[in-house]
């Protein structure tokens, strides 16, 4: 074989390159116990990042509009402390964002319960803060959702 075969591209990557090898890596979310597909399932990463974008968005139009005084650079940093704040009382009541709520989906603990105030005050840190929530495990998980022992799942 092929050491560059056996590395993968760079565009289908190691994972790709393995399984093409005979690797079962099996589908997201199933060393978790959720099911393949359908409600219950490892939210799809193209609705997390638009559900992101459509929060954000909300929190631009709040910040311009009530807090930044027609100011680019005092919008973004009042958005980012809005952002904030609707990530730790949404997702800590109703374990959803308005923008995962548009889009269906919803965050919940490992165990399938709800998150504690400890747990979804560190997954907001860190989502904040961008580095982990751009990490991603095989589950599709970013750093923060593991972190705070959460995961995205569709409703």
């Amino acid at each position: 074989m092929d050491n560059r075969q056996a590395m993968g591209s760079w565009l289908s990557g190691p994972r790709a390159a393995a399984e093409e090898m005979g690797v079962d890596f099996g589908y997201r979310g199933e060393r978790l116990g959720l099911p393949e597909s359908g409600p219950g399932s490892i939210a799809r990463p193209g609705r997390r990042i638009a559900a992101i974008f459509i929060d954000w968005a909300l929190c631009m139009l709040v910040a311009y509009a009530f807090l930044a005084d027609g100011k680019a650079q005092h919008t973004s940093n009042w958005a980012l402390l809005i952002f904030f704040v609707l990530s730790v009382l949404t997702v800590g009541t109703i374990g959803c964002t308005p923008g995962k709520r548009l889009l269906g989906l919803r965050v919940i603990g490992e165990d399938g319960g709800r998150l504690t105030l400890p747990k979804v005050l560190l997954r907001s840190v860190l989502l904040v803060i961008v580095i982990p929530a751009i990490v991603w495990d095989r589950d599709g998980r970013g750093l923060h959702d593991r972190f705070a022992r959460a995961v995205q799942v569709r409703i």
